[in-house]
This record gives C-alpha cells, sequence and structure tokens, in this order.
C-alpha cells in the first residue's frame, strides 16, 4: 500500500482530535476524544495532568483504525500541534513534576528576579517597564520557583505541552519553533532560544539546559519509537514531523501564505493574523509568533475572551435555548442564528466593546468591556448579535492596525475557528469588513496546517507553495450586503473606534477605586 497519508494530532483546550489527511487535503478520517480543559484547586488557577492529554492522544489514535476505513500502513508521517503556553515541569527521569499550569491560568508572581538596575533603567526610558513587568510578573516559571521552590530545583526540564508530547514521541527533548509562544527566553527575531547577554535570562529563573532542542516547522522531531508505536497502533520508524501552535497551523490551513491574505481565527481567543517572511511588530514591542511555515512569522492581534462570549453568553443569558437544543439534539449556537437572524445590522444602535478580559496594549490592563444604546426596543437577540458585531469591530481595528504597520492592504479575508460555522457570524463579518469573506474548505484548519507540514517536510511536494496550493481551498463565501457594510463601517468609524478613548479614563478610575481588574 502507498503510504501517501498525513496523520495530524491535535492538541486542543476542550479535545484531542487525530486527523487523517490526503495530499490534495481532503480529511479522509477524523476521532477525537474530550478531555476536561482544566481543574482549579484555588481561584484562578487553571491545572491539568499530563496524563489526561497522553491517554486522549492515545485513545484518539486507536479509534482510528476500529472502524477499519484507513490503516495505518497508509501512513506516510505524522505530527503535532498543540494549544499554546501551557507548561510542564519534568524530572531527570523524564516524568512530570505537578500537573501543568494551563494557558488560561491567571495567577501571577509578586516577587519576580531582580532585572538590576541597568536593564531596569534602560526599560522604564524605552517605555518599556510596564510591559517587562507584565512578562516577569506572569511567567509561570516565576511563580513555580516563588511559591513551590523544591519542585523547581528538581526540574530537570521545562517544557511546552508540545514539548513533553514531542519527547514521549521520539525519545529525545525536542520541539518545534512554531510551538514557542509563552513567558520563555525566546527570541522571537531570531527564531531560536533567546542570546546570552538577553534581558529574559534575568527575568526569568529559566537555564539554557532545561530547554528542549528546536526544530523548525517541516523539520524531523524523530521517529515513532517503537513501544510508542505499539500504542498508537502505528508503524515504529514513522518520521514525526515539527508543525507549530494550534493558531499558526490554522493560519497555514486556512491557506493564508501571502502577507495580504487575513486569517481571523474565531475560537475561544479570537485572533487576527497575517503571514510574513520578515519580522514586524504591529504592535510596538509586541513581537509577532513563530508562523507553521519555515522561517515565517505571523503578525498575530488578539482579543483574549474571543468567541468564549459565545460561551458565556449561552451560559448565563440562555437557558431556553439550551434547553430546546438537548431536547432537538441541536448544538444551542444553532438556535442563536435562528435568534438573530431578522436583527437589523448594527443591532438597532446596540454596540459592543469586547475586552471582557484586558490586554497588554491596545487595549492596556485597565479595560474593560463596555455595552452602549441600549434602549426598550432591545431584546437578548440584539444583545447577541452585539456580541458578534463587537468581536467583527475588534478584528477590523486588528486588521488596520497590519495595514498601517505593513503599508500593505488586506486583500482577502479567511475565516477559521468553532464561531466559523456560525452562517451569521461570517455574514457580519462580511459586511463590518466590506470584503469577500470565505470560510476554508475543511474545518479542521490547525490539523490540515500540521499535515502540510508533514508533507513539505517528506518532500511529498516541493515547498509550502505548491503544499498550500494543493492541499487548501476556499469553501463557503460571504459576499458583504451594502446597506449593511454601510451601517457597519458609519458604526465602527464614528462610534467604536472612538469607545476606548474616550472610556479609558474611566477604566482607569475604577481600576483605582475598586482594584479590578488586577
Amino acid at each position: 500500500m502507498s503510504k501517501s497519508n498525513l496523520l495530524a494530532i491535535d492538541v486542543g483546550t476542550q479535545s484531542v482530535r487525530a486527523l487523517i489527511f490526503d495530499l490534495e487535503g481532503a480529511l479522509l478520517d477524523k476521532a477525537q476524544v474530550p478531555v476536561e480543559p482544566y481543574f482549579s484547586e484555588h481561584p484562578g488557577w487553571a491545572e491539568q495532568h499530563f496524563s489526561v492529554y497522553w491517554s486522549a492522544l492515545v485513545r484518539a489514535c486507536q479509534l482510528l483504525w476500529e472502524d477499519g476505513s484507513t490503516t495505518p500502513d497508509s501512513i506516510a508521517g505524522m505530527a503535532l500541534t498543540c494549544q499554546r503556553a501551557t507548561m510542564f515541569c519534568v524530572d531527570a527521569q523524564g516524568q512530570p513534576l505537578r500537573p501543568g499550569i494551563v494557558w488560561l491560568d491567571q495567577r501571577k508572581c509578586d516577587a519576580p528576579p531582580s532585572l538590576g538596575v541597568l536593564w531596569s533603567s534602560i526599560f522604564r526610558i524605552a517605555g518599556a517597564r510596564d510591559l517587562v513587568d507584565h512578562f516577569r510578573n506572569e511567567a509561570e516559571a516565576n511563580w513555580i520557583a516563588q511559591h513551590q521552590p523544591e519542585i523547581w530545583a528538581k526540574t530537570h526540564k521545562y517544557l511546552f505541552l508540545s514539548g513533553l508530547i514531542s519527547q514521549r514521541l521520539v525519545g529525545r527533548y525536542v520541539d518545534s519553533v512554531g510551538c514557542q509562544v509563552g513567558y520563555v527566553p525566546f527570541d522571537y527575531k531570531r527564531l531560536d532560544w533567546a542570546a546570552d547577554h538577553d534581558f529574559k535570562w534575568r527575568a526569568l529563573p529559566i537555564r539554557r539546559e532545561q530547554l528542549p532542542d528546536l526544530v523548525p516547522p517541516s523539520g524531523r522531531l524523530g521517529e515513532l519509537l517503537p513501544e510508542v508505536a505499539s500504542e498508537l497502533g502505528l508503524s515504529p520508524g514513522l518520521p514525526v514531523i515539527a508543525a507549530a501552535a494550534d493558531k499558526a497551523c490554522e493560519v497555514l490551513g486556512s491557506g493564508a501564505l501571502e502577507p495580504d491574505v487575513a486569517a481571523l481565527s474565531f475560537g475561544t481567543t479570537a485572533t487576527i493574523n497575517t503571514s510574513r517572511s520578515s519580522y514586524l511588530e504591529v504592535q510596538r514591542m509586541l513581537p509577532p509568533y513563530p508562523a507553521a511555515q519555515q522561517g515565517g512569522y505571523n503578525t498575530e492581534i488578539q482579543i483574549y475572551r474571543g468567541f468564549w462570549m459565545v460561551s458565556w453568553f449561552k451560559q448565563e443569558f440562555a437557558d431556553k435555548e439550551r434547553r430546546m437544543a438537548d431536547e432537538q439534539g441541536r448544538p444551542a449556537e444553532a438556535l442563536f442564528d435562528e435568534l438573530i437572524r431578522n436583527i437589523p445590522a448594527g443591532s438597532m444602535g446596540l454596540t459592543l466593546q469586547p475586552y471582557w478580559s484586558p490586554g497588554v496594549r491596545d487595549p492596556g490592563p485597565e479595560a474593560k468591556g463596555a455595552i452602549i444604546g441600549f434602549g426598550d426596543v432591545h431584546k437578548r437577540g440584539h444583545f447577541y448579535r452585539a456580541i458578534l458585531e463587537g468581536l467583527a469591530y475588534g478584528l477590523r481595528a486588528g486588521a488596520e492596525q497590519i495595514e498601517k504597520r505593513s503599508k500593505q492592504p488586506l486583500r482577502r479575508v479567511v475565516v477559521a475557528g468553532g464561531g466559523s460555522q456560525s452562517d451569521v457570524a461570517m455574514q457580519i463579518t462580511a459586511d463590518v469588513f466590506n470584503r469577500s469573506t470565505v470560510r476554508p474548505h475543511v474545518y479542521e484548519t490547525s490539523g490540515l496546517g500540521a499535515a502540510i507540514n508533514i508533507a513539505v517536510g517528506l518532500g511529498l511536494h516541493k515547498d509550502y507553495a505548491a503544499a498550500v496550493s494543493a492541499m487548501t481551498r476556499a469553501g463557503r463565501e460571504f459576499l458583504p450586503d451594502a446597506a449593511a457594510a454601510q451601517t457597519y463601517d458609519a458604526l465602527y468609524r464614528e462610534v467604536y473606534s472612538e469607545l476606548y478613548g474616550r472610556l479609558q479614563p474611566l477604566y482607569q478610575r475604577i481600576r483605582k477605586i475598586t482594584g479590578y481588574p488586577a
């Protein structure tokens, strides 16, 4: 049998998926195993045991072979794409010393290592002190070293979840360059661990020998260990190819290889990304992230509580739809589309600023969410539509930042992620951006991005351009409605764009009076 199929493992926050693609980007088979996103022993904590992820990965692979529609003999190689910034401490025997700190964790270190007088002065003069303090306070390694010094003293390796899974697969401490998004001493410009003189080595307790070796996307991490191959039902020695973190693979799997294509992700965190071959800071002193293609960068701008807001709305305001969905065997989100389908563009003046969680810059750490324009005509449906419109406004603002800094207009918008399955959300996006907006041909774009890396790494497609051309294509297209686009443009420019600047002083007062957000 010809070995031309590609196995992508996608380890997300809520599930692990094993996906088989062919060289034309068709999804041949899929198995999904849910995982508990985290457990919390204290308010704001989010942790999970490595065994939860590994057991789900093993089960997902085993499920693929049970129905016999695809076979392990057809697999040419495998790759991993993974949630970002979930961190593990590992001992000298390769065993986790504590549960992983999941990216949703909110704890902060209040006594990070001192930077010294020189670095502190440099950052104060450069106006970067708040950013550097944010980096030091948010770093999971600093919290562990402060509050669990006995754990940190035993830490032989400090790894992203992707790095620990890769070690289990190939028996080496190795990880993809494309997975290094978090509070570690990584140089985003050089796409490598920071140089010896970089301030990050002073800002963190991490030593170079605690970190894995890095391999660029499409490079070979190693070969599948015989005992692991037996557990997964795969062939021993199967090539394991480096891919990237889930958002980066989603951009690649959406076909957004050119810098004038915007890739929107309607996930828990909503993002807008473009791919570039050169380093560009869209927001000052905030680096682009490693792309899923070798030597590339993603100019990512985030709305941290993105389509999480849909889940929040469902939990807090949609008991009726949840009951109906259970009775009908449908997802509640499908009923939300029906709830708002006949509400006009602009939600009859209701305008939402989606800063339910503050940012680092644009918006700043004082930011809060806001809704203005309420009247007696407004119902739950208007509120829900305003959420979708506010997220689209926020992503459009990100697009304008990218265009301004790159001096390159965006010609095309591709939308992936769970929220992209809503036709109403897609149409709102097309109208707010006033551009043709498309879904990729498959929903599993993170997995497809990982599969593209396998194809390039094994020479099954000659390069990324050839692989993207062969394996990605547009699905359904949504064209802007002229009248709706005109309404949204006016609301965006004359209302939404004014909100943050006018409310920022009030947010600062709220923070001063109440201490929230910290």
